[in-house]
């Protein structure tokens, strides 16, 4: 899913496209995609565009006359854009098109579940209520921070992914921030002293923005390309079993639903083996709990090669 970092740059290449520019025509391919219904999408056509902010992990058009284009890609949704007469690549059929005078911009999803969306509101009021209401670590405080980190009975992994805790974090930089602080995801965040609380505070902003900063370099002013949640030079998120660039510990994953918890058991855990529920209960008796125990086991299966 594009996070907070892939959806400003997201946010950079149409600000320095579409603002002033009129919205000429909207094509929706998917009825699955359009989630409002009043006002009509056709209330959106030749209405020029104020401007271009993010919300959460939403990406939103402002047109004249008070309406907002919010689009929410969830997990696999990507945008492109395309430039009169040119192409595009191998995007696939585009769920959503929306034609400027100096170009389309579009919206494709993999796969076949349709989750993406798109919704048409009017006035400030509606489209705050698309908010799920997060903090923005990178403009809060840390008692501000600390407030959110804590007003439910979280784990860390989960606090962090909560977009009602804290906006646009997903599960790629949860991971990422979670090593930088040195702390295990299945901690509850009520638990920790204030010193790991400040430390995490500093990791997230850090992460957050050095990453916000990589993608637009990475752009160029470009509009951006290859938006995934697996990038070169992350610490753990997709790294399961290399090892941790830090210690050298190969990298953990807990996997529950859709949802991937990668970690560094040497970095965050004190050598601990956080239990897979499904894996563990296949394994039973064979489950490592240390990283001791998983390096003799990957020993032993080594030497019955």
């Amino acid at each position: 899913m594009p996070e907070l970092p892939d959806i400003e740059v997201y946010v950079d290449a149409l600000r320095a496209r579409v603002p002033g520019e009129p919205l000429l025509g909207v094509r929706i391919a998917s009825p699955f995609l359009l989630r409002t219904a009043d006002p009509p999408i056709s209330a959106a056509e030749g209405r020029r565009v104020l401007g271009v902010r993010r919300l959460g992990k939403r990406v939103v058009l402002a047109l004249e006359g008070d309406l907002f284009l919010a689009l929410h890609l969830m997990i696999a949704g990507r945008l492109h854009w395309k430039e009169p007469g040119g192409k595009i690549g191998r995007t696939g059929r585009a769920l959503a098109e929306l034609r400027f005078p100096r170009g389309t911009l579009l919206l494709t999803e993999a796969g076949t579940k349709r989750r993406a969306a798109l919704h048409l509101v009017r006035g400030e009021a509606a489209l705050r209520a698309l908010d799920r209401g997060g903090l923005e670590v990178l403009e809060a405080d840390l008692p501000a921070f600390r407030a959110a980190l804590t007003r439910e009975r979280h784990t860390l992994k989960r606090a962090l992914t909560d977009p009602r805790l804290f906006s646009g974090i997903g599960n790629a930089y949860s991971d990422e921030i979670l090593h930088r602080a040195r702390l295990s995801p299945v901690t509850l965040a009520s638990r920790l002293s204030d010193e790991e609380v400040a430390r995490l505070f500093e990791a997230a902003r850090a992460v957050l923005g050095d990453w916000t900063e990589r993608l637009r370099a990475e752009a160029g002013g470009g509009f951006p390309t290859g938006v995934t949640a697996f990038r070169e030079g992350m610490a753990v998120h997709g790294r399961h079993r290399l090892p941790c660039p830090d210690c050298g510990a190969p990298v953990q994953r807990i996997v529950r639903a859709e949802n991937e918890t990668d970690y560094c058991p040497g970095c965050q855990t004190g050598g601990r083996i956080l239990s897979d529920r499904s894996l563990a209960r296949l394994l039973k008796d064979d489950w490592p709990r240390t990283l001791e125990e998983l390096e003799r086991n990957e020993a032993l299966r080594g030497r019955r090669r």
